[in-house]
C-alpha cells in the first residue's frame, strides 16, 4: 500500500515526518499501511486552502453541490468492498458489519445530496403590507470535523455530507487508527468531482495537530465525536476562537428488563447491542438492569447468548465479534474489568479469548453480575464487549439506577406493558429512547444526540444537521418610494 498522507489543496501530500505503522488488530503481524502525520506547515496550508476555496464553493448552487454527493454515493457503492476490507483490517470491525456501515455511508451521501434542492429558508408575514420578510440559511465557512475510529466511514460521512452540501469547506481530522479509511473516503470525493481545497484531510495524533487546528481563527464551526475528556477540551478551544461547536461524547447506556418482558427477545437484542463492534459504540449496551422476579432467568439466557457468539478475525465472514481496536484499548478494558470484579462484581463470562486466535487485541464477551449499582461498572464508559448486570426491586428503582450517571445518550426498555413504556419515555434521561429495541443504532434521517454530558450543541443527522452547518439571516425588502 502507498504511504497514507494528508490531503491538502487537492493533493495527498507526504510530510517529512517519520511514518507510523497501522497494524491489523485481528492479526498484529499484518501491517495495513504506514501513515504520515501532518507538519505545522501542512496544518497552516490546510486551513489557508479551505479559506480560499470557500468563496467559490459557497457560490455554487445547492443542486450542483448535491450532484457531487450523488456521484460520491455511486463511487462509494462501486468501491464498497475495497473500502470495507481496508476499514475492517485497520480497526477490527467484522467484515459483515463493515459492509453494512459502507452501505450506510452510501445512503447518507444520497440523503444529503437531496438537501441541495430542499427548502433552506421561509417567507414570514411582515407588519408592513408592502415589505417582503424572509429568512435564508447560509454556510458558515471552513468547518473542522474531528472523527473517531469506531465508525470510520459512517460518522465522517454524516458530518461531511451536510457540511459540503450546505456550502461549507471542510478540514477533517480523522482518528489516526482510521487514517487509511479516511484516505479512501477522500479519494472517493475527489473522484466524484469535489474541487481542490474544498476538503482537507489532516492526519496526526489529536494531542498534536488538534490544538494547532483549534487555534486557527479561520475555523467557523467545530464538530467532534469522541471521549468526554477530549470533547470538553475541544469545546473550550472552539469557544476561544468564537466557533460554534457540537460535541458527541459517549454513553453508559442501560437496558431495562421488566418482569413482563419477552426474555428471549431481550437477551438477543442486549447481546447485539453490547457485542456488535466489540462494544465500541457510544450507543452500546453497557448496563442491564433487571426486575428481580426475572433476574435469574434473564441472566441465564444472556449467558447462553453471549457464550454462543463466535469471536474471530474481523475479515472472516462468520465472525460476530472481532478484536478491539488496539492493544492499548484492550489493556484499558481489562483494567476496568479487574476493578469491577474487585469492587464486588461476580465474573460470569470472559474476558479471556480462545487460545486459537491469532495474536491480536481480542477481549472475549464479558458478563459481570453486581448487586449494587456503584463503581466502574455503573459509572465509567468501558467501550468494550463488557456487560454489567444489576437487579432492581421495581420499575421505579430501575429508572433511578438508569439515570444515576452523568451520561444520557441511549436507553432501552423491554416490556409488554404500554403504560409502563410511556412512563419510561417520560422519565428516562436519554436523547435516544428505545422500547423493545437494542440501545445501539439510529436511523440516519432522524436526529442523533444525547443529554447531560453525552452531547452538547445541535443534533447531528437528519434535517437537524442544517441547524449546525448553516446560520440564519433575516432579510427585509421594501420598495423605494
Amino acid at each position: 500500500m502507498d504511504p497514507i498522507t494528508s490531503l491538502i489543496d487537492g493533493t495527498f501530500r507526504k510530510s517529512e515526518g517519520e511514518g507510523l505503522e497501522i497494524r491489523n488488530p485481528s492479526d498484529l503481524t499484518d501491517i495495513v499501511g504506514t501513515w504520515h502525520p501532518a507538519s505545522d506547515e501542512d496544518v497552516r496550508q490546510a486551513v489557508s486552502s479551505a479559506q480560499r476555496a470557500f468563496g467559490e464553493w459557497s457560490r455554487r448552487s445547492g443542486a450542483e453541490r448535491g450532484q457531487i454527493l450523488f456521484r460520491a454515493a455511486e463511487a462509494l457503492e462501486r468501491g464498497g468492498e475495497a473500502t470495507a476490507q481496508v476499514a475492517s483490517r485497520e480497526m477490527g470491525k467484522p467484515i459483515g458489519e463493515m459492509r453494512g456501515e459502507v452501505a450506510r455511508g452510501v445512503a447518507l451521501f444520497r440523503y444529503y445530496a437531496g438537501d441541495g434542492t430542499r427548502q433552506i429558508g421561509e417567507v414570514l408575514p411582515s407588519q408592513s403590507a408592502d415589505a417582503l420578510l424572509y429568512t435564508e440559511r447560509r454556510p458558515r465557512g471552513p468547518v473542522l470535523l474531528i472523527t473517531p475510529w469506531n465508525f470510520p466511514v459512517a460518522i465522517p460521512i454524516w458530518k461531511l455530507a451536510p457540511a459540503l452540501v450546505f456550502g461549507n469547506t471542510v478540514i477533517w481530522k480523522p482518528a489516526e487508527s482510521a487514517s487509511a479509511t479516511a484516505a479512501a473516503v477522500g479519494r472517493i470525493l475527489l473522484e466524484a468531482g469535489l474541487p481542490s481545497g474544498v476538503l482537507q484531510i489532516v492526519l496526526g495524533r489529536g494531542s498534536d495537530v488538534g490544538p494547532r487546528l483549534l487555534s486557527s481563527p479561520e475555523i467557523r464551526a467545530v464538530s467532534f465525536t469522541g471521549s468526554r475528556a477530549v470533547g470538553r477540551s475541544v469545546g473550550r478551544a472552539a469557544f476561544e476562537i468564537g466557533a460554534p461547536f457540537q460535541l458527541e461524547m459517549g454513553g453508559k447506556n442501560p437496558a431495562i428488563v421488566l418482569a413482563d418482558a419477552d426474555l428471549d427477545l431481550a437477551s438477543r437484542l442486549i447481546t447485539s447491542g453490547a457485542l456488535r463492534s466489540a462494544g465500541q459504540k457510544c450507543t452500546a449496551t453497557s448496563r442491564v438492569i433487571v426486575e428481580k422476579p426475572v433476574f435469574s432467568r434473564l441472566r441465564d439466557r444472556l449467558m447462553d447468548e453471549m457464550a454462543a457468539v463466535r469471536q474471530g478475525p474481523a475479515v472472516e465472514e462468520d465472525s460476530y465479534l472481532g478484536p478491539v481496536v488496539s492493544l492499548t484499548q484492550k489493556a484499558g478494558i481489562l483494567e476496568k474489568i479487574d476493578r469491577g470484579v474487585k469492587g464486588g462484581g461476580r465474573l460470569l463470562l470472559g474476558p479471556d479469548p480462545r487460545n486459537d486466535l491469532p495474536e491480536g487485541a481480542y477481549v472475549a464477551p464479558t458478563l459481570i453480575e453486581k448487586s449494587d449499582p456503584s463503581g466502574v461498572l455503573q459509572e465509567e464508559e468501558i467501550f468494550g464487549p463488557v456487560v454489567a448486570l444489576f437487579p432492581a426491586e421495581d420499575t421505579t428503582r430501575a429508572l433511578e439506577m438508569a439515570n444515576a450517571v452523568p451520561y444520557g445518550l441511549s436507553a432501552s426498555l423491554f416490556t409488554r406493558d404500554l403504560d409502563r413504556a410511556l412512563s419510561y419515555i417520560k422519565t428516562i434521561e436519554a436523547g435516544l429512547i428505545r422500547v423493545n429495541e437494542e440501545s445501539a443504532g439510529v436511523e440516519f434521517q432522524a436526529p442523533f444526540g444525547g443529554v447531560k454530558e453525552s452531547s452538547y450543541g445541535p443534533r447531528e443527522q437528519g434535517r437537524a444537521a442544517i441547524d449546525f452547518y448553516t446560520e440564519t439571516r433575516t432579510i427585509t425588502i421594501r420598495p423605494s418610494r
